[in-house]
């Protein structure tokens, strides 16, 4: 007997973008809804596009192996916890917008469900799943902060951060809600439904098994504790609370290369296996029975220049991706390109520099005040386009996000938001200060 290999008649698609969890998921949420509503099944899906790995304009992959690896382990784990429930992951290949639609119109899906994405190139996804005449039903909840809870409008956010964040703190706003765990699902489609028939099976990047991590990395990715899932995720937070390194956070957040410096949240918060919302809720928790400090205070700080930058995509969209930024007039973007592949290499003969160029190659990671240095040097000592700076950190970084990639170089290139006009370190000053006994050059030394 032939198996059925029929798409089930007006299901419901929920397409997996930078929230890859089952913790606090609205969208997700609100997709298990109408399918139970409905009596039909929920197809979660994940489309890999091509695009991402394809050279920049700057002669370099847009997705190194580090960040496809760690995508990869957050795939995989909330396929795990997908099939936990009795559903399963499709992960298709191939441009998403028409990629989403063929599934949509193939399947007669009744829509898609997915959380909102502000950047410009993820909008234009949306606007041709709509175009194909596909009901899209989006939800924005990547921010700390729910936009109706703002003192402000989308569109009228402060461009400069203090006063985003002081008018913010005056008027009393918190945290947004956590949404319950999802702990049921609705069924999937069958396993005999031929998707070859309609799409393109995917091409699985690398796992991070066979990416070779520098065993010199202050997180070392490549172990159990921090794998790159939603549930190595929540056990992180909860042993970084229950370690108090919320007290020290502001104390400590400036080295150069310590695995229990910084929080680490990033490269969870990036693929969306961790909630911003979820992060600080555990924070509050914590502050509760330990006591708030400036070192949870500064924690709090950091998400909301998270959120800043995102509510500056709605604001300015396309213009925060303009050579000029957000300058007015015609504004000279010099290049050079043999010292910006100096810089990629670690080669520019400062230390520092090529230390922590060296570290990012290596591992797919540096510190936050390593960032604005290289970054700075880039733009200000060797006279290269920020943007430039900008896709090989989209490349490299496995916690790389839109919104503050692209706001923070805007930011050091004074083409942003800053006050000041652009942001100068000078790299012997914070070789100084930030590494003053060398330790960290040396230990980069050599790639």
């Amino acid at each position: 007997m032939t198996p059925d290999t029929r798409w089930p008649t007006g299901s419901v698609i929920y397409w997996f973008r930078h929230d890859l969890r089952l913790h606090d998921n609205p969208s997700l949420q609100r997709a298990i809804a109408v399918a139970r509503q409905h009596r039909v099944p929920l197809q979660p899906v994940f489309v890999h596009d091509p695009g991402q790995l394809s050279d920049t304009p700057w002669g370099f992959m847009r997705q190194s192996p580090y960040r496809q690896a760690w995508w990869r382990m957050a795939l995989d784990d909330l396929s795990s916890q997908l099939s936990t429930l009795g559903s399963c992951l499709m992960e298709c290949e191939g441009e998403p917008g028409a990629t989403l639609a063929a599934l949509a119109a193939s399947s007669q899906a009744q829509g898609i469900w997915c959380e909102a994405v502000a950047a410009p190139e993820e909008q234009d996804v949306e606007r041709r799943i709509r175009q194909a005449g596909v009901s899209l039903h989006t939800h924005w909840q990547s921010s700390l902060l729910e936009s109706a809870d703002l003192p402000f409008a989308p569109e009228q956010v402060p461009d400069v951060f203090t006063a985003f964040r002081q008018g913010v703190e005056q008027a009393g706003v918190r945290e947004a809600s956590v949404a319950p765990t999802v702990t049921a699902l609705p069924p999937a489609w069958p396993p005999t439904t031929r998707l070859e028939e309609t799409l393109s099976a995917c091409r699985h990047p690398p796992t991070a098994s066979s990416v070779p991590i520098d065993r010199r990395t202050s997180f070392p990715w490549h172990t159990p504790a921090c794998h790159g899932g939603e549930r190595a995720a929540l056990r992180h937070l909860q042993a970084y609370c229950a370690n108090k390194l919320p007290h020290t956070y502001k104390a400590t957040r400036n080295a150069l290369s310590d695995q229990r410096a910084s929080s680490k949240w990033s490269p969870w918060l990036a693929t969306g296996a961790l909630s911003a919302r979820e992060a600080m809720h555990t924070l509050r928790a914590f502050e509760a029975e330990h006591g708030a400090n400036d070192g949870s205070y500064w924690l709090w700080f950091e998400l909301l220049w998270r959120d800043h930058f995102r509510f500056l995509h709605h604001k300015f969209g396309q213009q925060l991706y303009r050579a000029r930024g957000l300058l007015k007039g015609r504004v000279v973007t010099p290049h050079d390109p043999v010292a910006f592949r100096r810089w990629c290499l670690g080669q520019t003969g400062h230390a520092l520099i090529d230390a922590g160029m060296r570290e990012l190659a290596a591992t797919g990671l540096i510190s936050n005040r390593l960032r604005q240095i290289v970054a700075s040097y880039l733009i200000h000592d060797l006279a290269c386009d920020w943007r430039a700076g900008a896709a090989w950190f989209e490349s490299q970084l496995i916690d790389y996000d839109v919104y503050s990639n692209q706001g923070n170089w805007l930011y050091i290139s004074g083409r942003g938001t800053d006050p000041r006009g652009g942001r100068r370190f000078n790299p012997d000053k914070q070789a100084q200060d930030h590494d003053p006994d060398g330790r960290y050059r040396q230990r980069w030394a050599q790639p």
